[in-house]
This record gives structure tokens, C-alpha cells and sequence, in this order.
């Protein structure tokens, strides 16, 4: 007598039953995919961070600005290689509704941005329309999708904070490029334009940035170097404070919050009800077949076979909605950010989805293992008495 017929036939003796646990086992890992996705939003950012680059603030605040010509004496500082520098914009696109104001809208130096973020890939044809337009602005790949841009498009954004001259709150650019990212979870949302341009046309803070990125030589001198730059300008009307990209990053996702415990605390209480559900299905299922296992061992199934018989149907019902939960985790991570900008980086990482498979196994033996044993250790006269 088979085994797999046998199995089947009693996951189908209460298909209700069996449906409910198949689906709470679907919801459990659905929730522990996307979870992971969010998590990863929330730190893919410091996970990505360059080790080889340092950020350099105003001391009290990023909000606060330093001088444009801090960047000459950066870049004398012994051990640093390149240097460039951003500055917030924040503007809208069409209404607040569509969150454009979320994203990073920076003026930046074009080509000495993308040379310090080589993860950033622009065509050459592009970063040469770009450098020949001063109202030339490129965009992520992710944010030209969103919005239905293409190349040439005039895209008009109301500025909250930077007004031209006059007190026109409106800039327009030119898209000429869309750029993406070199591997997978790189963020493909920015909006960038050209700082000389942005820096004649706004009303105030001429000669001014938000902060300065650099990129060193030797990243196990980051501290070092980030001491010599703050050293050069201590005591100034501008005093520094630089720091690693990844220290930074991680500065702002704990302002968050530790969103990682948050949802491991979440998770842990989903899977140990899963667990109890699970199990005590099986038990009964168990219980409720004694005179059943009495048979098919007077029929001549070994404790081992019986073992295994309970312990394969348990499994079964893990793998069904274990992996049926985390491929719609997947498929619902797969369609982005799901906050319109706010989580720029949202996908399901690989090593969260082997995990899941892992955790699918590990339920399926843990709620099918109690019951296996007592089906194993079931003696034939007694089954066949209580019965």
C-alpha cells in the first residue's frame, strides 16, 4: 500500500478543517513576506551605503546649509578622492496627493555625482544631453515609470521651499535622462537637476548646499579623515560634522524606530498561534484515526512507516499554504512601493524567501512530530480497544 494515496485520502477526510489550517498557514506566511519586504525598506538603505563614503553636515543639522566652497578644502584633505555635494528640494509634482514630495530632489554636479555613485547608471549620450541643458533634470527608472515620463517631457514642479527670483514658485525642467540602477534594490527614485542652474534662478541661499558627500581613499581611515575634515573647520561660522554614508542612514531609520524588532516581535507571535493551530489540528486528525493506524499496523506498517505517514501529511499541509503564502508575498512585494515613494527600495530579498522555505519545513515537522510519535508508539490492542 502506498503511501502518498493514503495521505491524501486523509487530508480530504475534512476538507473544511484542512482548508481553514491550509489558509492560516497561507495568511502566517504571507505576513512573514512582506514583513521581510517592509524591513528590508526600512534598512536597505544603510545595507546599501557605500563603506567608502563620508557625509559632511552642517554640526547642529542636516537642514542647515554650508558654503559651496567648503568643497575645494574637502577635497585637499588628505585621503579623499572625490567630492561632491546635495541639497534638498522637496518640491510637489501636479498635488501633495501623489507623493512626489517624498522622493530625493536634489540639484547636484552631474558629473561628478554619478562618478561618486557608480551604482547609478545614465547612458553617456544622456549625462552629455544633460551637461548641454541647463534645465536638464534625469530621473530613476522606478519614478519615470510611475509618472509615465519620457525623455523630452517638460515636467513643471511647484517648489515648497526654493523660489526663483521674483517669487516665481514654479521650476520646470527638461527630462533628458533616465537612469537605472546596477543591481536590485538600488534606488531608482530620485529626481536630479543641475545645480548651476538651480543656483542663479532660486531667490535665496545663493552659494550655498545642504551637505557634502566624499569618497575615500582607504575606508578603514573613515574615521580619521571624517576628523581631519571637521578639524578644518572647527571654530568657523560653519562648523562640520562628517560621519559615514552608513552611519547616517542608519541615523534615520532609527528615528523610525527599531522597526526590526517590531516586526520580529510580530512575527514570533504569529508563528507560535500557527504553531498551535497547526498542531492541534494534527492531533486530532491523529486522534480521531486510531482505530485506522491500529489496522494498518496489524496489516504490517512498521512504527517507522507510520512515523513518517503522520509527519508527510503534516508537511504537506506546511508546504501547501507555506509556499502558496510566500509567492503571493512575493507577487504582492514585486509591485513596489506600495507608500507612492516613501519606501523607494521594496522588494522580497532572496535570503528572506529561503528562509521562508526553511520556516515552511520546520512548521511542518514541529506540529506533525508530537503526533507522529504517539501514532509510532500506539500499541494495536490498545488502539483497537479504545476504539
Amino acid at each position: 500500500m502506498k503511501t502518498w494515496p493514503i495521505v491524501w485520502s486523509n487530508l480530504r477526510r475534512r476538507k473544511l478543517r484542512t482548508g481553514f489550517t491550509v489558509a492560516s498557514i497561507l495568511v502566517a506566511f504571507l505576513l512573514f513576506g512582506y514583513l521581510a519586504a517592509i524591513r528590508l525598506a526600512f534598512s536597505g538603505g544603510v545595507e546599501l551605503a557605500g563603506v567608502d563614503r563620508l557625509v559632511t553636515t552642517h554640526k547642529t543639522s542636516i537642514i542647515m546649509l554650508l558654503p559651496v566652497s567648503y568643497r575645494d578644502r574637502i577635497a585637499r584633505v588628505p585621503g579623499v578622492k572625490l567630492v561632491t555635494h546635495s541639497t534638498w528640494f522637496g518640491g510637489i509634482y501636479q498635488n501633495p496627493n501623489r507623493n512626489f514630495q517624498n522622493l530625493f530632489q536634489s540639484p547636484v554636479e552631474p558629473e561628478a555625482y554619478f562618478a561618486l555613485y557608480p551604482e547609478y547608471k545614465l547612458p553617456p549620450e544622456q549625462m552629455k544631453a544633460w551637461l548641454a541643458d541647463r534645465e536638464g533634470a534625469v530621473v530613476g527608472r522606478a519614478t519615470a515609470e510611475r509618472f509615465g515620463w519620457k525623455i523630452g517631457d517638460r515636467i513643471p514642479i511647484q517648489a515648497t521651499i526654493w523660489k526663483k527670483r521674483g517669487g516665481d514658485s514654479t521650476w520646470e525642467f527638461n527630462l533628458v535622462g533616465i537612469y537605472d540602477g546596477a543591481e536590485k534594490g538600488t534606488d531608482t527614485t530620485q529626481f536630479l537637476f543641475r545645480y548651476d542652474y538651480f543656483d542663479e534662478a532660486r531667490w535665496f541661499g545663493a552659494g550655498q548646499v545642504g551637505w557634502f558627500t566624499l569618497k575615500i581613499a582607504e575606508p578603514d581611515k573613515s574615521a580619521a579623515v571624517a576628523a581631519a575634515i571637521d578639524k578644518e573647520f572647527a571654530n568657523s561660522p560653519f562648523e562640520t560634522k562628517t560621519t559615514t554614508e552608513k552611519a547616517l542612514a542608519q541615523g534615520f531609520a532609527q528615528q523610525v524606530g527599531d522597526i526590526g524588532s517590531i516586526l520580529t516581535a510580530i512575527l514570533v507571535a504569529v508563528f507560535f498561534t500557527m504553531l498551535l493551530v497547526a498542531g492541534n489540528t494534527m492531533a486530532q486528525a491523529v486522534r480521531e484515526r486510531t482505530s485506522e493506524l491500529a489496522v494498518l499496523k496489524t496489516l504490517g506498517f512498521s512504527d517507522g512507516r507510520v512515523l513518517r505517514l503522520v509527519l508527510t501529511e503534516s508537511c504537506l499541509l506546511a508546504l501547501v499554504g507555506g509556499l502558496a503564502g510566500l509567492a503571493l508575498a512575493w507577487l504582492l512585494a514585486s509591485r513596489g512601493d506600495p507608500t507612492g515613494g516613501f519606501l523607494p527600495i521594496f522588494f522580497l530579498p532572496g535570503r528572506d524567501l529561503v528562509l521562508g522555505v526553511v520556516l515552511v519545513v520546520a512548521l511542518g515537522v514541529a506540529t506533525g512530530l508530537l503526533p507522529a510519535l504517539a501514532a509510532m508508539r500506539l500499541r494495536i490492542v490498545d488502539a483497537l480497544r479504545r476504539a
